[in-house]
């Protein structure tokens, strides 16, 4: 898809006229998505889609359009050049946007990424083989994704990576599964197969009579996957420059030295390896990563372009969320397949959903525990447990509580499709926490 970006921003900037500055950002995949039910194949189907969003800018006014792009020549630059007019009627009643900045810089870079990534066939083939007899459901997506930048300032960036990602459950009854999730770049029928066993092993657990919990305080070991759902946290507006401006972070207390979180947290904007492209919408590059947390204690922030215009500070290549996409806590000490003994006693929770704030200032989170949470005692899974309300801050899961993260941190693609495969990453270790709060 490179030719076919190159060319619609060549033809995009033959229409500028006099002093105007176009900011040209390219979208695409070329995605084999297969879903199935019962461990057989329910639906596959081949996404081919490209995006072209067109910043056009006179001065300190700007406007945009976001244009679906079809791969017909004629057709797409037809439709540029009236949404290139489009705009610049806008620019003539728009008011000026006092924080507007981009690059003026005619930077370059390129990325691309090449994977060992299975065919159709070959996935189907694969996954029915290893769910066969069980009761498998699961989306796989899988391709190459495109990022671009370009400017009429003679900035040109191109990203191409491709990776995979498989998510799947296994049944037992009614709410009762066990779930898991696969995502990397280099395809492995045989690493498939002992994933899946593996999510197995967990579902023998739910045949057992499951537990009800009463409330109160239990020691907890969070899989990876659950951590994930915690630090995705940060990112509604935890880690974002302009909220810890205004006093609106939900880690506000970090931020200021009020409170703090475990030595252990260690916690990074780690873009050298993830999948997001290292640069912005308005064309500046990202470092290769931001420190974020270091030690438990507040180390930086994501800033975007308008932050950094509006506040006077350098901005780091963060969206206007200011959100993390490729978000990295580093590992502890602790074995992985010693996490059970090291709990004893308490909860194995495998994942955590439907998390909101109930107190934002106190970074305060509530949400269930779903799929597969056992009750273990002396190391070993004596029953699963039947789902749980928590409610519990993160001053205590990732600070006063908790007393160990796994060695190696597991990396999680987003399984987000909508619009588009996401390209945001996770990299997190497994949680031992001494005390997490359950209200009912």
């Amino acid at each position: 898809m490179r030719e076919l970006f190159t060319d619609l921003v060549k033809h995009a900037n033959a229409q500028l006229l006099g002093s105007e500055v176009l900011l040209c950002n390219f979208s695409g995949e070329e995605s084999d998505f297969v879903r199935f039910n019962h461990g057989l194949v329910r639906q596959p189907m081949t996404v081919r889609q490209a995006s072209l969003e067109l910043t056009l800018i006179q001065g300190m006014v700007r406007s945009a359009i976001t244009l679906t792009i079809s791969g017909q020549k004629t057709s797409d630059q037809t439709r540029i050049q009236h949404a290139i007019q489009s705009l610049r009627e806008d620019l003539a009643v728009l008011p000026e946007d006092p924080y507007l900045l981009y690059s003026f810089e005619a930077t370059q870079s390129e990325r691309v990424s090449a994977g060992t990534l299975p065919t159709p066939a070959q996935t189907i083939e694969d996954i029915v083989q290893a769910a066969k007899g069980k009761d498998l459901v699961g989306i796989f997506a899988s391709g190459p994704i495109h990022k671009g930048f370009a400017s009429s300032l003679g900035a040109l960036h191109w990203h191409s990576v491709e990776a995979f990602l498989f998510d799947w459950s296994l049944y037992h009854r009614a709410d009762k599964a066990a779930k898991a999730t696969w995502s990397g770049s280099q395809w492995d029928a045989a690493e498939l197969a002992r994933r899946i066993e593996g999510t197995q092993r967990d579902l023998s657990h739910l045949t057992k009579p499951a537990r009800t919990m009463e409330p109160g305080e239990y020691r907890a070991y969070l899989a990876p996957a659950a951590v994930e759902d915690l630090v995705g946290m940060f990112n509604w507006e935890g880690i974002s420059a302009k909220a810890q401006r205004t006093q609106q972070s939900c880690i506000q207390k970090l931020v200021g030295g009020q409170g703090s979180l475990s030595p252990l947290i260690n916690l990074t904007e780690d873009t050298a390896r993830g999948l997001a492209p290292a640069f912005d919408a308005m064309g500046f590059t990202k470092p290769g990563t931001v420190q974020l947390i270091a030690s438990g204690r507040h180390a930086g922030s994501m800033v975007s372009a308008r932050t950094a215009a509006e506040y006077g500070i350098a901005g780091n290549g963060a969206g206007e969320d200011e959100g993390g996409s490729s978000l990295s806590l580093a590992g502890g000490a602790l074995d992985p397949n010693d996490a059970l003994a090291a709990l004893d006693t308490g909860l194995a929770i495998g994942n955590l959903h439907y998390l909101n704030f109930s107190d934002r200032p106190s970074a305060r989170i509530t949400g269930m525990t779903r799929f597969a949470s056992f009750w273990v005692e002396k190391g070993q899974i004596v029953a699963p447990v039947n789902v749980m309300r928590w409610d519990d801050s993160l001053y205590r899961m990732l600070g006063e509580k908790l007393e160990d993260l796994t060695r190696e941190p597991q990396w999680i693609l987003s399984s987000s499709t909508y619009d588009e495969r996401s390209i945001q990453t996770t990299r997190v270790p497994g949680a031992l926490l001494a005390g997490m709060t359950f209200t009912l």
